[in-house]
């Protein structure tokens, strides 16, 4: 079999440039101990690398324990919300804030409509790191909704209305929400984050490293017999992007790992496609590949 990976796939740059953070704070830690709030990304693999090198994961919980130690703690990419950074300097803890620029942008955007009045609605999922930073730059007064039927549902559709989206949900979904809301809203804004597009080439506030990859993704899955998508199971952008290799080849399996692998599933398969989530790294998949090139071919 040719087995390949999918030169798009992997970590993102804000990704890459979260890790990099954590990778030179642990190795300029000397004896003071390194923390990251939360899983420093949606990878099961990489957490235990890092982890390996001296990681610590914790919550806003914990800040009572480390208090004035010399700790520092890194704010993952999904960010957090204000009230992180006010309890972080109550306890004299140091903060090193690795927040994805197109997040923190989507903060400030979010927060700008909200000082001017209007209701905000988020399209993602309420208990998601990054939704929970949004949440907390408006005192959690916004609407957070994942279907069109929700929004519906739960929106004021009497209110001047501005809508944003978690940045790792699906673009299709995020564009019916929008036109339902268009339909009924008299004042709705859809922002459109221009200067993240500019300066990020991002689109809406969906990453462009999420809804740019989607045909791309569907046209890679469709080229190959059988399709490998390895991801962390709590990754958003994994399950979207699953979703549309799977839709455009029903041979694509989701593991997180090499053990998950089943060696039927390349049954008769001339070419193996291998592709990840924005938070997949590299190794990961080569470790997969290297592994599935091992494999005894079956008998036909």
């Amino acid at each position: 079999m040719d087995v390949s990976i999918d030169k798009h796939s992997g970590f993102c740059w804000g990704v890459v440039r979260t890790v990099r953070i954590a990778e030179d704070q642990l190795a300029e830690r000397s004896e003071r101990n390194v923390f990251v709030l939360g899983h420093i990304i949606h990878n099961p693999s990489e957490i235990e690398r890092l982890e390996g090198k001296g990681l610590k994961t914790i919550t806003v919980d914990d800040f009572p324990s480390i208090a004035h130690s010399g700790a520092k703690v890194i704010i993952r990419a999904h960010g957090e919300p204000p009230e992180t950074y006010r309890k972080a300097w109550h306890y004299g803890i140091e903060i090193v804030d690795a927040t994805c620029p197109v997040v923190t942008k989507l903060q400030e955007r979010v927060r700008k409509f909200w000082d001017q009045g209007f209701q905000v609605v988020i399209f993602g999922k309420k208990d998601h790191a990054e939704v929970l930073g949004v949440r907390g730059v408006v005192r959690d007064e916004c609407v957070v909704i994942k279907s069109v039927e929700e929004a519906l549902a739960n929106v004021d559709l009497t209110q001047k209305t501005v809508l944003f989206s978690q940045t790792t949900m699906d673009r299709p979904t995020f564009l019916a929400v929008r036109d339902a809301l268009k339909a009924r809203i008299a004042e709705l804004v859809v922002d459109t984050m221009e200067d993240i597009a500019t300066e990020f080439h991002a689109k809406d506030t969906i990453c462009g490293q999420v809804s740019g990859r989607e045909q791309q993704l569907a046209h890679y899955a469709a080229t190959n017999d059988v399709v490998i998508f390895v991801a962390g199971r709590a990754s958003s952008n994994g399950k979207v992007l699953y979703n549309v290799a799977k839709a455009a080849n029903p041979r694509t399996y989701f593991v997180e790992s090499i053990a998950e692998i089943d060696p039927q599933w390349f049954d008769g398969a001339r070419t193996v496609g291998i592709s990840g989530a924005t938070s997949t790294p590299q190794w990961v998949m080569e470790q997969v590949q290297e592994h599935i090139r091992g494999l005894v071919p079956l008998e036909q």
